[in-house]
């Protein structure tokens, strides 16, 4: 079957007239994006990369892989049934939507509409009155909030269908952000990281306000429009509120652009989306999670503090946008493992086992 395929492509390729070199070298990728996919499906075949719904590389402008795979799939939760992906398969991005909203913060600090992030973040809602005259919460600062080191509590430990996980809780509030502010002081702002979707979602707002249209209006304006990316769902919670935590969906190939965007410094076709400064802002480590492993403005940081190779932004079932800034390697998963504890193994193993190696062979590593 695959030699069939490959020699269906060889004939399509050589009826448009192309150069022998040119040929052979559309061809030799091809083969390589062939076999590769191939053995990913093999992967799944086997059970080890069991829910992989689609994989994405570029490495310095060059794609590396492309596959997509049939799949069951969610949207936010609610099933959607087996479904052919590809690259125009909206996917959930779940927490990977928060990473893209530190990316929104940082282009509105380009364009001065939202307050630096050594502000006090209790002070910019002064609506919840007893909370913002709180001197106790006074030294939290929207800092902390991108860093999700608020020292207030949170839990998402609990499954996302109990009522109790915190983010479900704040979806089902009557007030979102009266629910976030009013959360129990816990320690010093600033010491211990603590994962909340709350921090992301009190960031959103802060983001909306300063624009003066929703979240999803903002991002469609100042990031999305500018990449060409025509198509995605923000979900929004019962309130209408575009939900910042986790309720983005995009086309693998989008996200990918969004990646390229960050390790092309800020740049896409001759324009500064956004600046270098602000990126550097956004990706300095801020946060110990442990050894190795940072954080910074919602945004995964894995390797030495000093100077992390990879950037990394990890949502539920297995959704992974990774970067590698110095060698330009934008790498997308999707995948359909939600709320299983171990779903970020399937996205570790096709890094690790077959993107690495094809990154090495192309010598991009």
């Amino acid at each position: 079957m695959a030699a069939k395929r490959r020699h269906i492509l060889a004939t399509i390729l050589s009826s448009i007239l192309l150069s022998p070199l040119l040929l052979a070298l559309l061809m030799t990728n091809a083969i390589a994006q062939e076999d590769i996919v191939d053995r990913l499906q093999k992967g799944i075949d086997a059970g080890p990369l069991k829910g992989l719904h689609s994989v994405v590389s570029i490495a310095d402008g060059e794609l590396i892989a492309s596959a997509y795979f049939e799949g069951e799939d969610e949207r936010w939760g609610a099933p959607l049934g087996m479904k052919t992906h590809s690259p125009y398969t909206r996917h959930d991005l779940r927490s990977v939507t928060k990473s893209i909203v530190g990316l929104l913060y940082a282009i509105a600090r380009d364009e001065g509409i939202v307050p630096d992030p050594g502000t006090s973040l209790y002070s910019q809602f002064p609506a919840y009155e007893d909370l913002a005259s709180d001197n106790s919460r006074q030294k939290i600062t929207i800092e902390h909030a991108l860093t999700m080191t608020m020292g207030t509590a949170w839990d998402e430990t609990l499954p996302y269908t109990d009522p109790k996980n915190s983010e479900i809780a704040m979806e089902n509030a009557p007030d979102r952000y009266q629910y976030i502010l009013q959360q129990a002081i816990t320690g010093e702002p600033g010491v211990q990281w603590n994962y909340s979707g709350g921090a992301a979602a009190i960031v959103g707002k802060l983001i909306a306000r300063g624009a003066g249209k929703p979240l999803d209006e903002f991002a469609k304006e100042n990031l999305f429009t500018p990449l060409g990316i025509t198509e995605f769902t923000w979900i929004r919670g019962h309130d209408g509120e575009p939900s910042a935590a986790s309720g983005l969906r995009m086309r693998a190939p989008d996200l990918a652009r969004i990646g390229q965007l960050i390790v092309d410094d800020g740049m896409y076709k001759g324009i500064q989306i956004v600046s270098e400064k602000a990126l550097a802002n956004m990706l300095k480590p801020r946060a110990q999670i442990e050894t190795n492993f940072q954080y910074g403005h919602f945004w995964y940081l894995l390797g030495p503090a000093e100077k992390p190779p990879v950037t990394a932004a990890f949502g539920n079932g297995g959704q992974r946008l990774s970067l590698n800034v110095e060698r330009k390697v934008v790498t997308v998963i999707f995948a359909g493992n939600y709320n299983q504890p171990d779903d970020w193994q399937v996205p570790v193993k096709v890094i690790e086992d077959y993107i690495v190696p094809e990154l090495r062979k192309a010598g991009k590593l």
